[in-house]
């Protein structure tokens, strides 16, 4: 099992680049490839909300842009007590690109929870239905 820690860190760090001065809440991820590359992203909102990107597809468009595919796991971090899961358009993106990784979800001190894509989206749409 990979390194959940050295990538809450770096979610943590990513969070703070967050672009969020209209809702004020700030999320970092940070995405690790098999490789060992880590790509981190911050939401970036804007006045619209519905143009705001969240922190985890910033974060895999980055790693996607860069040539990787293969990936082993992802953190989530954001400053609140309960743990802070994708939303749904990420999870569905996490579960095309990424597959059935860990999601680790954490806030600023702690990890609040661990779960697989395939706990945070059963019955996903993807390919296979395509065929």
């Amino acid at each position: 099992m990979p390194d959940s820690d050295a990538l809450v860190t770096a979610a943590r760090a990513a969070r703070e680049r967050a672009i969020a001065p209209y809702s004020g809440f700030k999320v970092g991820a940070a995405l690790l490839t098999r490789g060992g590359r880590t790509f981190g992203g911050c939401n970036v909102e804007n006045a619209s909300y519905g143009l705001t990107v969240c922190a985890e597809r910033v974060a895999l468009l980055k790693a996607l842009s860069e040539g990787e595919r293969d990936f082993v796991m992802i953190a989530v971090v954001a400053d609140t007590a309960s743990p802070t899961p994708p939303c749904g358009p990420c999870r569905q993106l996490l579960w095309e690109y990424c597959g059935d990784i860990p999601v680790v979800m954490a806030n600023l001190t702690t990890v609040k929870g661990q779960h697989q894509m395939r706990d945070l989206l059963p019955l996903p749409f993807d390919g296979r239905l395509l065929g």
